[in-house]
């Protein structure tokens, strides 16, 4: 076992002394030829096998492959016959640096919510319930499901001039636990929608146009053990009976060509298990029947990941391309144009299996193929492997801003192709 055993006891109540990842580094491989990805493509299975943590898998020449390794893993990397470098030397040198950097935002902050520091669940709960509060005439919150560890997920509804049958645009973050620059980002542009609602132009047309429905943390539960146990956490946190392992990865877990390999691992023990059935973890079906909801009518969604700084479209289970791709890419190009304009952060769209790898099971090929929601997305937001999931949170805001742009850039889209 390469992740290290936790004694956990009472699922939702007590958790382990924090994990360590001392030593543990992050190491590159980028195959540059078919052979090369060849090779690669053969180690890429062993370290499934091994269970390693794999942060970027390579889809082929060019595409880089980050894994981590610990002090005792050297056997792991007598396995690889190409040029490799190190990413990241210390994970847990960054773990502590973005809990120090964290800490000491918190410490400068006034009264409020903070955006430019990460939260913990009450804290992020406390602010839905605040924010609705405070902006009650076109805010307010939506409950969708309990989790796994009978936490309540809830999400924030955005509705200026109501009507019957108005487009909404459905935005979540989160769904992979460890992933923490992107509850960041998307509690960020909550707060800038409901703000700047009358005052900034593209927001208040955004606004009147759509309604939007916001989950800012979809894993509450794997979030949650990212705080208090194991920052690297990715999966959920159920637990079968007789299983040995936790958790199953929720954004393999939506029932469109559910479980299809090889976009999908039946170890329960891999950070990309499927799960028994689909929609077996309780947060994904949740949001599924929420979003088939008749009442509602969403026409555009987005689920936001980190890292890779990517903006894509279905399909996920194929390399091949929707009947609506052409489409997709307009709104594509004018959101990774305008998150550009912000601060220069470069994007680049296409769809998931072709930009990144081979995915089965993922939320945005459900709700374009399940859902018929035409303008379906999955982000991949900063950056691009120098800190990976361990995005320090100086970096919230910028990345809030232009995400932010890039959404409304999207929406803007939308509203002119109808």
């Amino acid at each position: 076992m390469l992740r290290p055993i936790l004694l956990v006891c009472c699922v939702g109540t007590f958790y382990a002394e924090k994990v360590r990842y001392d030593g543990h580094k992050i190491i590159r491989v980028t195959p540059n030829s078919e052979a090369e990805f060849y090779q690669l493509d053969e180690f890429q299975q062993y370290l499934a096998k091994e269970r390693v943590d794999i942060w970027h898998k390579s889809s082929g020449p060019n595409s880089h492959l980050d894994f981590r390794v610990g002090p005792d893993m050297g056997y792991i990397l007598g396995h690889l016959r190409l040029t490799s470098r190190v990413l990241i030397p210390n994970v847990q040198a960054y773990i502590d640096y973005e809990l120090k950097t964290n800490i000491m935002s918190k410490q400068h902050a006034g009264a409020g919510f903070d955006y430019r520091m990460y939260h913990d669940l009450d804290e992020i709960m406390d602010w839905m319930k605040d924010i609705v509060s405070q902006y009650s005439e076109i805010a307010q919150l939506f409950p969708i499901t309990e989790s796994f560890e009978g936490r309540q997920l809830n999400g924030i509804k955005i509705s200026v001039d109501p009507r019957p049958g108005k487009p909404g645009i459905w935005l979540e973050g989160g769904i992979h636990a460890r992933e923490w620059i992107s509850p960041a980002t998307v509690i960020y542009m909550t707060g800038q929608f409901l703000e700047q609602n009358g005052k900034d132009p593209n927001v208040t047309a955004a606004l009147k146009a759509f309604d939007v429905y916001i989950v800012p943390v979809v894993n509450i539960d794997g979030y949650e053990y990212t705080r208090k146990t194991d920052r690297m956490w990715r999966k959920t946190r159920s637990k079968r009976d007789g299983q040995r392992c936790v958790g199953v990865d929720p954004n393999r877990n939506w029932d469109f060509h559910w479980c299809a390999q090889p976009g999908a691992s039946t170890d329960p023990c891999s950070d990309s298990y499927c799960g028994p059935s689909a929609f077996s973890e309780k947060v994904v079906s949740g949001i599924a029947d929420y979003i088939q909801n008749k009442t509602i009518n969403v026409v555009g969604f987005i689920d936001f990941h980190s890292y890779s700084q990517l903006w894509m479209t279905p399909w996920g289970y194929t390399k091949a391309l929707p009947k609506d791709a052409d489409a997709q890419d307009v709104t594509s190009a004018a959101a990774v144009g305008a998150i550009e304009s912000v601060h220069g952060t470069k994007y680049k769209y296409g769809s998931i299996a072709n930009i990144i790898y081979v995915a089965t099971g993922s939320s945005a090929d459900w709700t374009y193929g399940g859902a018929n929601i035409e303008y379906s997305v999955g982000v991949e937001l900063r950056d691009t492997g120098k800190y990976g999931f361990l995005l320090p949170p100086d970096q919230i805001v910028p990345s809030g801003q232009e995400t932010l742009a890039g959404v409304l850039a999207f929406m803007s889209s939308i509203n002119m192709s109808k």
